[in-house]
């Protein structure tokens, strides 16, 4: 990427400036600002940008929060801040709780035990219905026999 789009991207995340003011600060336009906005990769830039920015001048500040809000005299905050740690370490998802995950399997676990006991009873009204119709053509068979006599 070039220098103007690099400043660009500073300057867009820094936020103290109008559109019209960065475009004249890179010698650009205020239209190709605006299309560098909708571009793709410019855009990636910035999410680039602003994971480096946020990485280097507030991580460690938020990890140090999060340690200190373990200690808290609300077991709810800690709870969050212990779920945050995890989170950010990848230890546990968004969509993930200890409570959650065991519901989840519970409730796996039943669905297979029903689908179990549909299987078993399909097989068992299988067997019934060949009884059944074995029952049938036996009987069909007594009737033509008496028929044909």
């Amino acid at each position: 990427m070039d220098k103007p789009r690099r400043d660009a991207i500073v300057m867009l995340f820094e936020d103290d400036l109008s559109d019209e003011q960065i475009a004249e600060n890179v010698n650009r336009t205020r239209r190709t600002l605006a299309k560098w906005k909708n571009d793709p990769k410019f855009k990636k830039g910035q999410d680039a940008y602003k994971h480096v920015v946020i990485k280097k001048d507030y991580e460690s500040n938020a990890i140090r929060k999060l340690n200190s809000l373990l200690s808290a005299r609300s077991e709810m905050v800690q709870l969050q801040a212990a779920n945050s740690i995890l989170k950010l370490s990848g230890m546990l998802s968004d969509n993930s709780t200890p409570e959650l995950d065991k519901a989840k399997i519970r409730k796996a676990n039943a669905e297979a035990d029903i689908a179990e006991r549909k299987a078993e009873q399909l097989n068992d009204d299988v067997a019934d219905d060949l009884t059944i119709n074995i029952v049938r053509n036996d009987r069909s068979i007594e009737n033509e026999k008496a028929n044909h006599d």
